[in-house]
């Protein structure tokens, strides 16, 4: 077990060193990589930096575009044969349909290169012509980017935090009372194994859709060609003793183990150990609406998430001995465009305070991180109306489910974050300081406009923050 886990590490670290000494030698390309908690807009995120960045209409807080510096954008076949590539016309038609409608969400792991040509600036720019910087956009789901705290969690560990979860947040009463009936110690039955895994997993669902975020093994919600497989059929338990040989819990605990060693280590040498800067999207508004619990579980997911990312700084060096380390995550709280103009600076001091308690809890540091509101697509326009002899600052868009045009209020944040985070911090079941409300609103018709882009909300300074200081 020792020697096998030293030569994985050993395997790893030779790959990501010929990646890097490659990368050093000639010319790296920009890795972003984008992911997102469910319901966060990751799809549509995707789709409006790429036509934002081939339009470049908006895009003028890009100090490389704010300048006229860039000649010409344009894709290029995706470096890698072996990921299916982002199908970015496919998810654009869905936002530019009659009606319009928002794209499907994405499953799996995907990717797509930008090049950019760009006209050098400063010393270097009467002593070379224009230069061609790539943008590879490396787009995962959240849930699988959680997984990679596993590698450090035993099964019983693992088992100890998702049953205790599952108690203190109510969900999965179902596989808590199918799992009573069963016998840890007992002989391995497949059909037993089955019928857990999947209760387990329709436990995991329902907490998806209550809000909760930190759900694992991931592969379990967005399991892909992997569904049905040993590798996904298994479940929390515990067992006071130590189990016997051929016994059920022994089974799920070697099967825990090949998920750790067949899907996410190969996703993290393969995949993101090569990223260098990086996107966390976040539904705060969402999480806000369903309660203390759901922003708490977002809070903790936003610890979990930072624990996964390698700290540091890229330097040929580091990148040639010590392998390639992310320098930048971006935290965006996306549909800012729910809530009006005057809410937003709120809006991000709320994800700002959430951010600051899961880098202290996960012990943090070494790498630049930024907090932001955002809209990939901005659905919605301000207005204010008179209520009760005051003027409230509302939106105003088209329902999703009704196609009725209204004015919604989501309600007000409170100016300090730490009245939230008071609640959260006293375990409260509901807010003190207001009530959150929730709309879906549909996508503008037509919102790519020729030589314009589409209306976002401050994507181009997520772009500028994220790769700017590369063009």
């Amino acid at each position: 077990m020792v020697l096998s886990t030293i030569s994985d590490g050993m395997q790893d670290g030779l790959q990501s060193m010929r990646t890097q000494i490659g990368d050093t030698l000639f010319g790296a390309p920009i890795r972003l990589g984008v992911t997102g908690l469910a319901r966060s807009g990751k799809t549509v995120f995707m789709t409006s930096l790429i036509a934002n960045l081939l339009h470049a209409g908006r895009f003028q807080h890009v100090t490389a575009f704010g300048q006229n510096r860039v000649e010409l954008v344009y894709l290029q076949p995706q470096p890698d044969d072996t990921i299916p590539r982002f199908t970015y016309e496919t998810h654009l038609a869905a936002l530019q349909s009659t009606p319009p409608r928002w794209p499907d969400n994405t499953k799996g792991i995907s990717q797509i290169r930008l090049s950019l040509r760009i006209k050098p600036h400063g010393f270097l720019s009467g002593l070379r012509g224009a230069y061609v910087q790539h943008i590879d956009l490396v787009d995962y789901p959240g849930e699988w980017l959680l997984d990679l705290t596993l590698l450090d969690k035993s099964f019983g560990q693992w088992s100890r935090d998702m049953l205790d979860r599952m108690a203190r947040h109510n969900f999965g009463t179902d596989y808590l009372a199918r799992l009573s009936d069963c016998d840890p110690d007992g002989d391995f039955d497949e059909t037993t194994a089955q019928t857990l895994a999947q209760c387990y997993t329709h436990s995991l669902d329902l907490a998806r859709i209550a809000g909760m975020a930190d759900l694992t093994p991931g592969r379990f919600l967005l399991p892909g060609d992997l569904a049905g497989s040993p590798v996904l059929t298994f479940a929390p338990m515990t067992l006071d003793r130590r189990a016997k040989r051929g016994s059920l819990y022994r089974e799920m605990e070697r099967r825990y183990d090949a998920y750790k060693s067949k899907v996410v280590r190969p996703f993290f040498r393969d995949h993101f150990s090569q990223i260098d800067r990086q996107v966390i999207l976040l539904d705060l508004l969402g999480a806000l609406h369903q309660g203390p619990a759901a922003t708490r579980d977002l809070q903790n997911s936003l610890a979990a998430l930072l624990q996964a990312f390698r700290t540091g700084q890229n330097s040929m060096l580091s990148r040639l001995f010590l392998g390639n380390r992310v320098e930048k995550i971006l935290f965006a709280a996306t549909k800012a465009d729910h809530i009006p103009t005057s809410q937003h600076d709120t809006m991000t001091k709320t994800l700002q305070a959430l951010l600051d308690q899961a880098q202290r809890k996960a012990q943090f540091s070494g790498v630049q991180t930024g907090a932001m509101s955002i809209a990939s697509v901005r659905s919605t326009t301000d207005l204010q109306q008179k209520h009760d002899g005051k003027l409230l600052d509302l939106v105003q868009g088209t329902l999703l489910e009704t196609g009725k045009h209204v004015a919604f209020h989501a309600g007000a944040l409170p100016a300090d974050p730490q009245q939230l985070l008071a609640d959260l911090t006293q375990g409260k079941s509901e807010w003190t300081t207001a009530d959150y409300s929730a709309a879906g609103f549909a996508p503008p018709p037509s919102p790519l406009q020729t030589g314009r882009g589409i209306a976002h909300i401050r994507l181009d300074q997520a772009a500028e923050f994220l790769f700017g200081d590369r063009l």
